[in-house]
């Protein structure tokens, strides 16, 4: 085994690839089934300003850490974190910092492919016009088919082997000729195909009525609720706390821009959200099928049926789950790299068998979500499935554990000097921002972001029917079951769920114990057999 120091895990060898890497990186699946809700629900143009504001005072700060820390070593989280505590002779215990990261992004990256396979699925079912006249019944069955039927799982596992097939591919034709080349085609071919969709959206959608919904300022939507969406969204959407920042920062050249770079960076993500959010809501209100939603029943259900209404509708759902599928692409080949990065690091292994090792381990893994949507489906614990411990445990704990730690480490356990020559020149003021933004102010926004995100999701769990030992039915619970009402799913955090609604209506099949005798047989969804809104809140895909 090498000693420190003496790997080298690759470079990018132009300077404006680390932007392009960086926007594949941030740009995810929460920028399509999370923003337009959120801004929907929280003022429209003064949640984009609120969620700027979080972005720059909070969160950029630590994308600029975790960026500096890769640049500074050259190596990818666990190394770069070594060298600092060799360097600022801290205990050996923070190196747990650098490892935790690395499991964070493995787990991340396992279910990341599960919704990559349902998006490449989509964008076949759409080319051969599975899609045309669909309502909201068929696409909700086409939905529950493909992920939680448990007598078609095998197909759902050829997808998801074909898209991390995709992944790894790219991946194991190294830095330069696998990284560079893909992100400097694929993220400018994605954002250039995200603009034809939002000019067609805006020919055959009524963009005005997405403009007030997204654009336009509601002050009376605007309460402390939003604050709090804001700051999760802004922190769960840019793949912090992952060791994805540290390993792009340490491929970046000498003449990057780092800094300059990564603000352009959240600039970019914020439009593409925008954009995406604008589309949507323009597709949707041509057709009134999106009325709140958000998440797996806004991408894969409402929005399909939408787009099966318009001319050539074929080519249109094809396009527009292709972008899902290249967003998706790119989120999941940069959580590859940090985990590739340390087991090059740790073995001095060749990139190609580091790669097939690591994506058999992420396959195997990934399975775990895959079965706890169908076959493992009635196996809950707690109310829950493997699935959402899974994404409870990384996105409630983990990464906002390894995010405070880093600040932690740079704000208290570094010296000045060795803090301002890893943050390199920048404006006194800009210093002085980031210094006292890792010591106080973003451990403090993270601690509340994780047990607000933890608090949530079991509490989500309660209002699905749990009977673990933290849900106490609330009193108009129970006089509601006691006067044999039917009680209705709440989300979690701000689901905005609503209660308007019939279960059918939303296009989520009933649980197979409330579902209607007379029925005609197909796959149905159980208690937590598919993907729900609730089930996923604002993990970092």
């Amino acid at each position: 085994m090498p000693t420190p120091y003496q790997t080298h895990i690759g470079s990018f060898t132009r300077k404006t690839t680390f932007f392009w890497a960086a926007v594949g990186a941030t740009v995810g699946l929460a920028n399509l089934w999370q923003f337009p809700y959120l801004a929907s629900l929280h003022g429209g143009g003064l949640f984009i300003l609120l969620y700027l504001g979080c972005l720059l005072l909070v969160t950029l700060p630590l994308m600029v850490t975790e960026a500096v820390i890769g640049r500074h070593a050259r190596h990818g989280i666990v190394l770069a974190m070594d060298g600092l505590i060799r360097s600022a002779k801290r205990s050996r215990l923070w190196m747990a910092v650098g490892r935790l990261s690395v499991v964070s992004a493995f787990f991340v990256l396992s279910f990341t492919a599960v919704f990559g396979a349902i998006a490449l699925a989509y964008v076949f079912f759409g080319a051969t016009s599975k899609f045309s006249g669909v309502d909201q019944a068929s696409a909700t069955g086409i939905l529950a088919g493909l992920v939680s039927d448990p007598r078609e799982f095998r197909v759902f596992m050829g997808w998801h082997a074909f898209f991390l097939i995709m992944v790894l591919w790219v991946s194991g034709q190294g830095v330069v000729g696998g990284l560079e080349r893909a992100y400097r085609i694929v993220v400018p071919a994605t954002l250039v195909l995200l603009m034809a969709l939002f000019g067609l959206a805006a020919w055959y959608g009524k963009i005005d009525a997405a403009s007030s919904k997204i654009i336009e300022m509601h002050p009376q939507d605007l309460t402390w609720a939003s604050l709090s969406a804001a700051l999760f969204h802004a922190f769960y959407t840019l793949g912090l706390g992952m060791g994805v920042w540290a390993v792009l920062g340490a491929y970046t050249t000498p003449h990057t821009q780092l800094k300059r770079s990564i603000l352009a960076v959240v600039l970019m993500d914020t439009l593409v959200a925008i954009l995406a959010g604008l589309m949507i809501f323009a597709m949707a209100t041509q057709s009134n099928v999106f009325d709140g939603e958000r998440g797996f029943s806004l991408l894969f259900i409402s929005l399909p049926v939408a787009l099966s209404e318009l001319a050539s509708s074929q080519f249109i759902i094809t396009a527009v789950f292709l972008v899902v599928v290249m967003i998706v692409w790119s989120t999941s080949l940069a959580l590859l790299e940090p985990v590739v990065g340390w087991f090059r690091e740790w073995t001095a292994a060749p990139r190609g068998l580091s790669v097939i090792l690591v994506g058999l381990a992420v396959w195997l893994a990934g399975l775990v979500s895959l079965f706890s949507f169908n076959l493992w489906a009635e196996y809950l614990v707690g109310g829950a499935t493997v699935f959402r411990w899974l994404e409870l445990l990384t996105g409630g704990l983990m990464i906002p554990l390894v995010a405070v730690l880093i600040a932690f480490f740079t704000g208290w356990g570094l010296t000045r000097n060795l803090s301002k020559t890893m943050l390199g020149k920048t404006p006194g003021i800009f210093g002085a921002i980031w210094f006292w933004v890792m010591r106080l102010v973003l451990p403090l926004a993270v601690v509340y972001i994780g047990i607000h995100y933890t608090a949530s999701s079991l509490g989500s769990l309660c209002d699905n029917g749990s009977e673990a030992f933290w849900c106490e039915p609330a009193p108009e619970m129970v006089e509601r079951e006691g006067g044999g009402e039917a009680s209705e799913s709440v989300g979690a955090g701000e689901s905005g769920s609503n209660p308007d609604k019939s279960t059918d209506e939303t296009g989520e099949l009933l649980p197979a114990e409330q579902a209607p005798e007379n029925k005609p047989a197909q796959p149905q969804l159980g208690p937590e057999s598919a993907p729900k809104d609730d089930d996923i809140l604002y993990h970092s895909v």
